[in-house]
This record gives C-alpha cells, sequence and structure tokens, in this order.
C-alpha cells in the first residue's frame, strides 16, 4: 500500500511556518520500573513452619517493640503493590475513555446538528458529486485543476469521469488532451466559463442571481437596475432595432460625411460632447486618480489624469525604431471590416474605401507618437504636472479648458488648476496632427475628423447594438464573446454600481465575515511572529494593521438612491437608450470622485488591500458558494478561511510567495486550520453536511476551491491537494490515513 502521509514533501525550507506542537498518538503503555522488580520467592516447608511458629512470633512481637518495624515490612510492601495497581488501572480505564471519545469526535456524528438551509442542501449534493480526499483518495489525489469536474454545466464530475487511467474512462486519452487543450484556450481568452472556482465567476453568478430575483420592489432605484439588465438582455428588441437607433444619434450630432449629409459642426464643440455625453475619447483618455508623488506624505487630491488613448487599429511597438505601428499582418482584414461597418451603416459602396482609407492613415498617424507602459516609465513620462493653462500652450488645437468643463460638469475649473499627463510627446504631437488634417481638409465634405470621431463613438455603443456588429472582430474587439448574461452584468455594475452595492450589502453576513476575517488575521499574525526571517519593519507593519470587512458608507438609504438615479429613464425593449444614458452616468461619476475623499467601494473586487493602516476586506469576498452565514463553520473556514490566508500573505509577502508558493499555501491552510480549532474553543458547538465530522468538512470543503486562480498559480509546482496529506502528517486532526493502492503509484507520480 502507498501511504499518502508518508509522501516525503519539505514544505519549509527557509520561511517555514512552525507547526504547532501536537501530541503525538500513543504508541504504548510502558510499565513503571517498579513492577520490572523480580517478587521474593518462598519454600513450602518453611512457609508450614512459620505458619506453626506465627502465634508465638506474635506474642514475642507484642513484648518487643523494637522488632514491630521489621516484622511490618512484608504486608506494607503488599499494600505499595495493590495500590499501584489500582491506580494503573485507573489510568487504563481514562485512556479507554479518552480514546473513546477521541473516535466519538471524528467518527461520529449524530451529535452534531444538521445543517437544513438551503445552502447547505446544495453544498451537501455538490460534495456528493466530487471526489472526497478520505473516502476516495485515489480519485482525489489525481484529480487535476484543469478538469471541469465543478462546472456549472455538468453539477459536478461523476466519479473517475474525467480522470486518466480510471477504469471508467478508459477512452480518456484522446478526449482528455482535446478537452484540456479547450479549457487552456478559454482561460487565454479570459472567459473561464467552464471554472467554477473562480472567484470573480462566482460573484458575478451571484450579482445575476440578485438582479433576476422575483423580488417585490419598492425602491425605484432597485427597479431600474433590473430593469437595465433586462433590457440588455432581450437580444430579440436588440436584433429588431438594427442600426436605427445609432443612424438617429449621428444625426444628432449634426450628421456626417458618410451618408453624405454632415452640418459642418465645430470640432471641438464635438469632442467635448461626445466626452460628456456618450464617454467616448477617440484623441485622448481621461480619468481621475492620486498623484503617487503625493500619496506617500499623506494627501488624498486627486487630479484630472489625461493619458494616450486606446487606438481602434491594431498596432506593436518597435524596439529598434522606438516607435509604434500599424500591425501589417491584422491590418487588412481590420480594413474589411471597417467596409462592413460602413456598408451595415448605409454608406455608398463607391465611397465607404475612401472613409475608411483616411481613417486608417489618421490612426497610423496617431499610433506613432504613442509609447507602450514600460517605455513611457523608463522615460519618466508619467504623471507630469502641469496647469490647463501650460497644457494649452503645448497643445493648443484642442480647447482644454471647454472640454475639460464639458466633461467634468458641473464642477468648476479655472485654468490654474493641476492636471497629470502620462505622455506630453504625445499630446505635443496629437495638436499638431489635428492641425494638419483640420487646415488640409477645412475646404472638403469629406471631413475625416469627424468621421474619426463617429467611429470611435460607434466602438463606444457596440456593446448596445445588434449581433452584426459584435460578430465581426474589427475597431479593438479581439477577445472572444463571453456569456450574455456576464455581459449584462458588467454593463450593469458600470452604471449602477451604487445600487448593486446597496443591495450586496443587505445580503452579505457582516458579523460572521468579521468573525472570520479576525480570527483568520489573528493566528496569522502569531504565525509571522514565529518567523525568523521576517524583519522587525515589515513584521511591525503588520502588527500596526487594522482588517476589516468594506462596506459603503455614501449611500446611506434607499432614499439617496431614488435621489441619485431620479433622473434616470429606463425603457423596457430599448437598451440601447439605456445604454446611452449609462455612458453619462459613468461619466458624472468620474466628475463625483474629484470631489470624494474617500475611494468608492468596488463591488467586484474579490481579494483584499491595503488602504493607509487598514486591510479591507470587498464585500464581493463574501458571497455563495464560498461562504455563507447558514454553512457549518468548518465549511467556512476551510474555504473562505483558506483563501482570506493565501490573500493575505500574498499581498504582504508578494517575492516570498513567488519564490515559496508551496509554503504559502500550505501556510494558509494551517492557519485556517488552527484559527476554526480556535473558533472551536469559544463556541463548541457546529453543524454538519451529509454527515460528517468537522475535520474531515473542513479539510473535504478546502479541497472543493484549491485550485483557486490568482496571479501565483504559475509558482505552485504541485497539485495543491497534497497539502491534506502534509497537514494530517503533522497533526492528529485527520479522521483516517490516505492511501491508495499501489497500482495508482505510476498515475501519482505523473500528477506530481
Amino acid at each position: 500500500m502507498l501511504r499518502m502521509s508518508e509522501t516525503p514533501i519539505e514544505l519549509e525550507p527557509q520561511l517555514s511556518v512552525q507547526p504547532s506542537s501536537q501530541p503525538e498518538p500513543e504508541r504504548g503503555l510502558q510499565s513503571p520500573p517498579l513492577f520490572q522488580l523480580p517478587l521474593p520467592t518462598q519454600d513450602p516447608t518453611e512457609a508450614q513452619q512459620q505458619a506453626q511458629l506465627q502465634p508465638e512470633l506474635q506474642q514475642l512481637s507484642e513484648s518487643n517493640p523494637e522488632h514491630q518495624p521489621g516484622e511490618e515490612a512484608k504486608p506494607l510492601w503488599i499494600k505499595r503493590q495493590r495500590l499501584l495497581s489500582l491506580l494503573f488501572l485507573v489510568f487504563c480505564l481514562c485512556a479507554a475513555i479518552l480514546g473513546l471519545i477521541y473516535y466519538m469526535s471524528y467518527n461520529q456524528t449524530d451529535t452534531a446538528t444538521p445543517c437544513l438551509s438551503p445552502a447547505c442542501q446544495w453544498a451537501s449534493a455538490h460534495f456528493s458529486m466530487s471526489a472526497d480526499p478520505f473516502t476516495q483518495p485515489c480519485d482525489y489525489f489525481l484529480f487535476s485543476c484543469g478538469s471541469e469536474r465543478l462546472s456549472p454545466d455538468n453539477g459536478g464530475r461523476q466519479r473517475g469521469k474525467g480522470i486518466p487511467g480510471h477504469p471508467q474512462n478508459q477512452r480518456e486519452k484522446a478526449v482528455w488532451t482535446k478537452r484540456r487543450r479547450k479549457s487552456e484556450e478559454r482561460e487565454d481568452g479570459g472567459l473561464r466559463e467552464g471554472k467554477i472556482l473562480d472567484r470573480k465567476n462566482m460573484l458575478l453568478q451571484y450579482l445575476r442571481e440578485i438582479l433576476e430575483s422575483n423580488d417585490r420592489l419598492t425602491n425605484s432605484a432597485v427597479q431600474k437596475a433590473k430593469g437595465f439588465y433586462h433590457s440588455c438582455l432581450d437580444t430579440k428588441s436588440i436584433e429588431a432595432a438594427g442600426a436605427e437607433p445609432f443612424l438617429t444619434l449621428i444625426q444628432k450630432l449634426g450628421g456626417w460625411a458618410v451618408s453624405g449629409q454632415w452640418n459642418q459642426t465645430d470640432f471641438n464643440s464635438t469632442l467635448s460632447l461626445l466626452m460628456r455625453d456618450y464617454a467616448t475619447f477617440p484623441f485622448f483618455n481621461l480619468y481621475v486618480g492620486k498623484d503617487p508623488n503625493e500619496v506617500t506624505h499623506g494627501s488624498t487630491k486627486r487630479y484630472i489624469q489625461i493619458d494616450q488613448p486606446d487606438l481602434l487599429i491594431p498596432i506593436e511597438w518597435n524596439s529598434k525604431t522606438q516607435k509604434s505601428q500599424a500591425k501589417t499582418q491584422t491590418l487588412r482584414p481590420f480594413l474589411a471590416s471597417c467596409q462592413r461597418y460602413l456598408a451595415l451603416l448605409g454608406a455608398p459602396p463607391n465611397t465607404s474605401m475612401i472613409h475608411v482609407g483616411t481613417f486608417i492613415s489618421l490612426s497610423s498617424e496617431l499610433a506613432v507618437a504613442a509609447a507602450p507602459l514600460p517605455y513611457r516609465l523608463s522615460k519618466g513620462q508619467l504623471y507630469h504636472r502641469m496647469t490647463i493653462k501650460e497644457l494649452q500652450s503645448h497643445a493648443p488645437i484642442i480647447d482644454w479648458l471647454g472640454c475639460l468643463q464639458t466633461a467634468f460638469h458641473p464642477l468648476h475649473l479655472i485654468e490654474d488648476d493641476h492636471v497629470l499627463l502620462h505622455n506630453l510627446p504625445y499630446i505635443v504631437q496629437m495638436s499638431r496632427i489635428i492641425a494638419k488634417w483640420l487646415n488640409k481638409h477645412e475646404l472638403s465634405t469629406s471631413s475625416p475628423l469627424h468621421t474619426y470621431m463617429v467611429l470611435n463613438l460607434l466602438h463606444t455603443l457596440m456593446p448596445a447594438m445588434d449581433s452584426r456588429f459584435s460578430e465581426t472582430v474589427a475597431l479593438g474587439n479581439s477577445e472572444g464573446v463571453a456569456p450574455r448574461w456576464k455581459h449584462c452584468v458588467f454593463e450593469t455594475e458600470r452604471g449602477f454600481d451604487a445600487v448593486l452595492t446597496h443591495l450586496l450589502r443587505d445580503r452579505t453576513a457582516h458579523r460572521e465575515a468579521e468573525e472570520i476575517i479576525q480570527n483568520i488575521f489573528s493566528t496569522l499574525k502569531s504565525k509571522l511572529r514565529e518567523l525568523k526571517s521576517t524583519d522587525q519593519k515589515s513584521m511591525k507593519k503588520v502588527q500596526s494593521l487594522i482588517p476589516r470587512l468594506w462596506t459603503t458608507e455614501e449611500i446611506a438609504d434607499e432614499a439617496e438612491l431614488e435621489l441619485l438615479f431620479s433622473k434616470v429613464s429606463v425603457s423596457t425593449h430599448s437598451f440601447f437608450s439605456n445604454y446611452v444614458q449609462l455612458l453619462s452616468l459613468w461619466q458624472k461619476r468620474l466628475s463625483k470622485l474629484l470631489t470624494e475623499q474617500d475611494e468608492a467601494a468596488d463591488i467586484l473586487s474579490v481579494t483584499p488591500f491595503l488602504r493607509g493602516n487598514e486591510l479591507i476586506f470587498p464585500m464581493g469576498m463574501f458571497v455563495p458558494p464560498l461562504f455563507h452565514p447558514t454553512y457549518p463553520r468548518a465549511m467556512n473556514y476551510g474555504v473562505k478561511g483558506f483563501l482570506i490566508a493565501k490573500d493575505i500573505l500574498h499581498l504582504l509577502l508578494p517575492d516570498t510567495a513567488q519564490q515559496q508558493e508551496v509554503w504559502v499555501q500550505y501556510s494558509a491552510l494551517k492557519i485556517a486550520s488552527q484559527a476554526y480549532q480556535q473558533s472551536l474553543k469559544k463556541h463548541p458547538s457546529d453543524t454538519s453536511i451529509s454527515g460528517i465530522s468537522h475535520t474531515r468538512l473542513f479539510f473535504t470543503s478546502f479541497s472543493q476551491v484549491n485550485c483557486d486562480s490568482d496571479p501565483y498559480r504559475e509558482f505552485m509546482p504541485l497539485e495543491p491537494s497534497f497539502l491534506i496529506t502534509a497537514i494530517c502528517a503533522k497533526s492528529h486532526l485527520c479522521p483516517t490515513s490516505l492511501e491508495c493502492p499501489n497500482k495508482t503509484q505510476h498515475h501519482l507520480s505523473q500528477k506530481c
């Protein structure tokens, strides 16, 4: 037999968290040295003579007191022997009782109250379809993180299915390779739809359930958010509308030369309008943020930040010339896609090529001045501070004060206000290029700059248009297509983030979440104190951190929500008009960021972060199925406790995590286990699922998330499932030994 607990895994090479001293199981009871002494023996004849002389000896002893102690030695020795024998029997009885209690605590669950909540019923069904490390060690340890055993499509992996070499899957070789390749392609595309272990996907799924719930609503803001989401799902109405909503919008902007109808609108007026009402930035990007040079001094002031745009044409960086250029291998299909778009918008075939050609030519000129972030960082081009007046002198073709004032309405800006630039050479060159094209075509009716801006607007509004526009990979859309519901959740969050934050806050179990945060962090601090390699500066910082759950205080009640969205009108069957309003809401949110002191909570965040001396845990971390207030605490600590500990170690020790990811995950599991044991000391009672003991439920729950995807996953040299073996080998917690038949050793070595 191959014992998993005997696997020689070294988990603590340099920064190991020393395991807490645990009593070793009894190997056998050693007899006291007294019982090893030889007992005195007597001859039978001698005994008979002593019996006959007993009365005389007794009389003699009474008449001679000085001889009595010597004569009493024999009966005292016998009493001592009997007393020690009695103590030995009592000790054995106590040991047997303690052993029975230990056995019952880990193998009997009649005393544990079963959890019967809907969440626990789901977990019970989920566990029944997943490999158990204690009852199915072979299945469990041969499992690969790339499989789809927890796919929401198949409801969990059937026993043996998808495991290479398993007798129930003899045809797995070709199928497994194909399935794994598809899984890798799905991950490379950033979709990860088949992996329920992706925490972001689980949060999106939970928000989907909230938006699709049929709760009786009294708050109009919540009704509008749900109405927006459902209009996004109504693809039938979107397809029926076609391109007509966008063509109507173009007319509001003064038309365009592609259709032969253009009202010669002012360049800066059109640019300001696109920025304010449609969150479209054709020539430069705008966002709000702090100056890192001031943050180090404790400043919380935010600035308007101006950056190079996200150009629509595919470009690449030429390291020899130190300039960007259009990617020639993808330029031809991009050109064909642009022509198709113009045809869908009613452009005459004989003129569409001219407009596409000028669009690509203008984009290519702007691309030359653009540079990737690492290059700009090396040249010190980031966070370049100057006033709006100084910016106007560097790039005079843009009416900077007018555009910024319009984009951040109703805030009042002046020329002496500071802005931060992230590529001043691009801004200067962009101004020259625009001036050249304005002068070159000022008497022409082709208006390439206006057409360029309208095509950028088309790219912004593509998510709200019919499938003919989304099917074509062009105008910067090179990623795969996510499921419609996920796309709609993302879009709803962009405009109605305050509403979703309010709904999520009402559903978050604050007390239970705070309790597990505090317990895990307290245990983690104790572990870090044991590390000799942890420098005093880092340890002092960790000790000063205050962990807490991040809740939004800005939205105090439903009345404020209704006031915030009072001017929003959601149409049931017109997602396009709803989406246009969303863009306006998104831009107003940027304006609000300039005046707010505290950062708004990111509802889609699923990992902790540092803010000053606070360690913040977003509410999105505590959603089902990873966490639920009705779950047994063993399950919450085995899943969420492990993830919290792992996230904190990654956050506080990023360099260590990259070098020793095995140690990080081993320590995180041990911290979660110890924190749970501490919670049992405070509150001994805990519920159970499927009749599983508490310790086994803890490890079984962990086994469902030990392939959680994070940026450090590539540094894990072995399957995290083997961490259970390491924990069991160094403690008495595990109810049974983990072992597999020898015939699976070959497959095990392959997986290791």
